[in-house]
């Protein structure tokens, strides 16, 4: 049966890297507590007024000349966002007007942390349609702009960064094997207004009523009662166990729920992507930035990849491809 194939991916993150000695300067906290209970180390921020589109698009022109496809040869470009630009119009629009991507319709999807697998999953389905050819999928995220810089016990975890990848319609069957999601109406253990891009790292600038927040240890529960079985019940359904897959890439929240994961799944840590430690939690970007790092380490070639997202709705899900 036709089906998609990823051609190539990319990802960004911005120049400015940010440690937690840096954080500290301006919050209570401190390098020994953030590594304990996040294993994050540093985190890039956007510093130089770049939004969430720009980042978009430079995900996108690295992902299109990696795959030598043209911006006039893609049909549908999907952005998949929690720190959009603006309510309208849609970051996506902005970035296919960036390329230049004439040919293709554009628009957001916004399900949080697990946005880049409900995006794959979604241009998937449009390719397998037969009416479209090639799609871009691009997660990115500013989440600097969301921040509360005095609050510490949510700002610690974020970073800014962009990832993308080209599909394909494919013949013989393409990449996407199989997935499953879900969504649990639950709004009240995470919460995100909006604010503009930052320039500087400041308590006092950028205090915000309507700025993210969590209930960190809600989120652990959830995620920690949910996903391990969501995992294992979702490979049954393909007549696979977790031994049977070669890579992890879940949501990069913080170390400590990856760890969790991999050993309630009896997994070595070794086989789950581990991005956060360099670039915090980059809510939906993590999952694609984790997919291009894995791309470009190893070889990937009938190799199993499990992609699992989770975030804010309470929404999660899992794709699993095979390359």
């Amino acid at each position: 049966m036709p089906g998609s194939k990823i051609l190539a991916s990319a990802h960004y993150v911005p120049s400015d890297v940010v440690t937690n000695a840096d954080l500290s300067k301006i919050m209570d906290t401190n390098d020994e507590w953030i590594q304990a209970h996040t294993g994050i180390q540093t985190r890039h921020i956007s510093l130089k007024g770049d939004n969430t589109s720009d980042l978009a698009t430079k995900a996108a022109k690295l992902a299109l000349a990696r795959a030598q496809v043209e911006p006039k040869d893609i049909d549908l470009i999907i952005v998949t966002t929690f720190t959009p630009d603006g309510l309208a119009p849609s970051t996506a629009a902005l970035v296919q007007r960036n390329l230049k991507a004439d040919n293709a319709w554009a628009y957001d999807i916004m399900t949080a942390c697990a946005g880049f697998v409900f995006g794959v999953s979604t241009a998937d389905k449009f390719i397998r349609s037969g009416i479209y050819k090639n799609a871009l999928v691009i997660a990115a995220e500013v989440n600097s702009k969301m921040m509360d810089f005095s609050d510490r016990t949510s700002t610690v975890f974020f970073g800014d960064g962009a990832g993308a990848v080209v599909m394909t319609a494919d013949n013989l069957g393409g990449t996407v094997v199989a997935e499953q999601m879900h969504t649990i109406g639950n709004a009240d253990v995470v919460h995100s207004g909006r604010i503009a891009p930052i320039t500087e790292l400041s308590a006092d600038n950028y205090p915000q009523i309507d700025a993210f927040a969590q209930v960190g240890r809600d989120v652990f529960d959830e995620v920690t009662e949910l996903i391990p079985g969501h995992i294992n019940d979702f490979l049954a359904l393909n007549d696979l166990k977790p031994s049977d897959i070669d890579y992890f890439i879940p949501h990069q929240a913080n170390l400590r729920l990856i760890e969790y994961i991999a050993n309630a799944l009896q997994e070595p840590i070794a086989k789950f992507s581990t991005n956060v430690i360099r670039n915090g939690n980059t809510s939906s970007a993590g999952i694609a930035i984790g997919f291009d790092e894995l791309m470009n380490a190893v070889n990937l070639s009938g190799k199993k990849v499990l992609l699992t997202g989770f975030g804010a709705g309470f929404t999660y899900g899992s794709i699993l491809l095979k390359l």
